[in-house]
């Protein structure tokens, strides 16, 4: 076991990558010539690991249809489409009985889950649009609005469950602009003492941190392939299956059908098969899949090191900056996944995001981030400069960061 106080500071040492991702030697023109892109944009989408290129190729050389296909490629393609959502369920510690609907992306998986919504929502006014949007649409969404502190929301959550009940309390796993962790096992006893579900959106935190549902008490749960080192457009919504079994069939089509007659009488499936008409995105869950498999092949205990020091490196290198000041949504919240947002005095961000790539090779994100209330409330509403890293980052690129950015404000 590592022993934590035997590591060198993280300003102090060289950090390596932790994994291989496709393109890490990718050169790009700058302003002074080709130089080794520097990508701090995972939160975004994360490059492919190696190991999931490989699986992919692997799979797309018997790729075929799924289900009801009886030639060999064709039951070799659905025994790896249906083996992928026992990975997902065992990756996120999820119950025998949870429904496994492979989705678009985390945003599709959202909108299934307020088309299954029995009742009204709670949510807050921090989240990526993916994840108020989709409730806001059903005109049963009660927003409420963040505190600066962690405890004075969770109160204002508990006040606004108790007036008046909810089917669901909607939550980030982990802010897509600041990587903010919220407490889930508080979250969920909040909800579930008031008679609600919790589900949450993981879309940035499950290449992160462990996940157990049945442990953590979450009845739905969230996330996209390419925030987690698989290429295509590709989710998930794992949860409890009696709200998606009741549901209208998400889409109407192929696959989603126990019988069809002529005169309209239709009968639907029940379980994933309901809400996964037409041709599925095979490729996309089976990289979700072999992802899912590396992340836990490095190890969440390896993953925490690493991001640790590498966030100490770049919160040190940024905060050393004059003009340079960092965002967070909470005073009283310091676990943090891998990013970081920030302003710069002087320049608009898309003006730092620019200057970063086109004289440095560095892609970072600016802008607000499909978090509009949030960056308004932080003070912001022209938005930020994001800075995002995963199991393929190395200190020399939070190196280069931060001497770009000195260089940018004459430090």
């Amino acid at each position: 076991m590592t022993v934590i106080v035997d590591r060198p500071h993280a300003a102090a040492r060289p950090i390596a990558p932790l994994g291989d991702v496709v393109g890490a030697g990718q050169n790009v023109f700058t302003a002074a010539g080709p130089a080794r892109y520097a990508n701090l944009d995972y939160a975004a989408s994360a490059p492919a690991l190696t190991e999931v290129a490989d699986g992919l190729n692997s799979a797309l050389s018997q790729y075929a249809s799924v289900h009801r296909g009886a030639g060999a490629l064709s039951q070799v393609t659905t025994a790896r489409y249906e083996s992928a959502r026992e990975t997902v369920r065992r990756f996120v510690g999820g119950r025998a009985d949870d429904t496994v609907v492979f989705t678009r992306n985390t945003t599709d998986a959202i909108n299934l889950a307020a088309h299954a919504l029995p009742g009204d929502v709670v949510v807050l006014d921090i989240e990526h649009h993916a994840n108020l949007l989709p409730w806001q649409r059903t005109g049963r969404a009660r927003i409420v609005l963040a505190a600066a502190t962690f405890e004075e929301t969770a109160e204002a959550l508990e006040a606004e469950l108790a007036v008046s009940p909810a089917a669901l309390l909607a939550v980030t796993g982990a802010s897509n602009v600041t990587g903010e962790v919220l407490p889930l096992r508080r979250l969920s006893a909040l909800a579930h003492r008031h008679g609600a579900r919790i589900l949450v959106d993981a879309a940035q935190l499950v290449a992160h941190r462990p996940i157990n549902l049945a442990g953590y008490g979450i009845d739905y749960l969230v996330f996209s392939g390419h925030k987690v080192y698989a290429p295509f457009g590709a989710g998930v919504l794992i949860g409890r299956p009696d709200w998606l079994d009741a549901a209208q069939p998400y889409l109407a089509g192929g696959g989603a059908t126990a019988r069809v007659d002529a005169d309209g009488q239709t009968a639907w499936h029940t379980g994933a098969a309901r809400h996964e008409a037409g041709s599925p995105n095979v490729l996309g869950a089976v990289s979700i899949a072999a992802a899912l498999d590396a992340v836990k092949g490095t190890g969440f205990e390896l993953i925490g090191y690493h991001e640790r020091d590498l966030l100490t490196r770049l919160d040190e290198g940024l905060d050393r900056l004059p003009g340079v000041r960092r965002l967070h949504v909470f005073d009283d919240l310091a676990d943090r996944v891998g990013i970081a947002a920030f302003t710069v005095d002087g320049h608009a961000p898309r003006a730092v995001a620019e200057y970063l790539n086109d004289r440095h090779g560095i892609g970072v994100r600016d802008g607000k981030f499909c978090a509009h209330p949030l960056l308004a409330r932080l003070g912001h509403p022209e938005g930020a400069v994001r800075v995002s890293f995963g199991l393929g980052t190395g200190s020399g690129d939070i190196d280069r960061l931060i001497s770009a950015l000195a260089e940018l404000v004459g430090a």
